[in-house]
């Protein structure tokens, strides 16, 4: 069976690179001594997180197969504990961290990373520091809470995020858990990619990844072959991908996604609109970057002969009351 994962942006991308490229057999990322992660770390990470988190289901749609002339295959994270698949990766590094060390946490994060790893802490007994920008949904930000963690303020820039984060390590004395770029994260978020395997799909794939027009470092990275972050904060409804790819990440999307597409807001409001609608899934606009993209032309053309297509839905963290675009005609 030929087939294609179509995930959302980079990071969803990169859950799927848990060891695995096109070709006929399986391949242990250790072949490239400059990935941070191995085939073994992501299935010790799926070890470590059993029972810890949800085994989320795929599901499939006949009208969204119609739609799209494929037959796809969603991956339901928005159905994860805290409403993304961010937990597997938070419970991974903080279930990593030495006894010793093992004392408090500190990230920053838009939002889904905070909560998983909010709640991660909550299930260790240990304190949560999430830096958080003051542009992030009222929705995310509630939830960071309600799992037991403090909230530090900062403005929406990766710049921002990363200074005030050390700021708060300093004060805290916490350890950092870095949203992307920690190995043991980036282990937890390829578990998706042994399940996907595991229900689904046969190892002989393609990856895909997407991301924003208005985000498109990735896109431009894979273009250049440099890694080539965002000079200004994004803006885009997929508020999930508003951080850039960084350096831990960046070799694995280089020599692992085959091509990385960019599609515009409104085939992100379209697509997130048809899963709401056909599927009855409330997925966030993040989540709605994979669909979009395979109903692009761009997709459409360059992918004729791949009929079988897994999508990760990576989560379903909405703010509902600040959605205007629904409103709209």
């Amino acid at each position: 069976m030929t087939c294609a994962v179509a995930a959302a942006r980079c990071t969803a991308a990169r859950a799927l690179l848990g060891g695995y490229k096109a070709g006929t057999t399986l391949r242990c990322v250790t072949m490239a001594p400059s990935y941070c992660v191995t085939l073994r770390d992501v299935q010790e990470a799926q070890r470590r997180i059993q029972g810890l988190v949800h085994t989320t289901p795929v599901m499939t749609s006949s009208s969204l197969d119609a739609l799209a002339a494929r037959n796809l295959f969603f991956k339901c994270e928005l159905l994860q504990k805290t409403g993304s698949f961010k937990i597997r990766g938070a419970v991974n590094a903080v279930k990593s961290l030495p006894a010793d060390k093992c004392t408090a946490v500190v990230t920053h994060s838009s939002g889904n990373h905070g909560q998983a790893l909010a709640l991660a802490a909550q299930m260790m007994g240990i304190p949560a520091h999430v830096v958080v920008p003051t542009t992030a949904a009222t929705c995310k930000k509630s939830a960071i809470l309600g799992y037991g963690a403090l909230i530090v303020d900062c403005e929406p820039t990766d710049k921002s995020r990363a200074e005030v984060a050390a700021q708060t390590v300093q004060k805290t004395g916490g350890v950092l858990i870095h949203p992307n770029q920690d190995p043991a994260v980036i282990a937890g978020q390829g578990t998706i990619g042994l399940e996907v395997l595991q229900q689904a799909i046969k190892p002989d794939i393609k990856i895909y990844a997407a991301e924003p027009l208005n985000a498109d470092d990735c896109y431009r990275a894979k273009m250049s072959g440099v890694l080539t972050p965002n000079l200004q904060p994004p803006v885009t409804v997929a508020d999930g991908v508003k951080t850039s790819i960084g350096p831990n990440t960046w070799p694995i999307i280089r020599d692992e996604v085959d091509e990385v597409f960019v599609v515009t807001e409104d085939e992100i409001k379209n697509a997130t609109r048809l899963v709401w609608e056909r599927m009855k899934l409330l997925i966030e606009p993040t989540a709605g970057l994979g669909l979009a993209t395979i109903l692009s032309r761009q997709f459409q053309e360059k992918t004729r002969d791949i009929q079988n297509i897994g999508v990760v839905l990576c989560g379903g963290n909405v703010d509902l009351g600040s959605i205007d675009w629904l409103k709209q005609p």
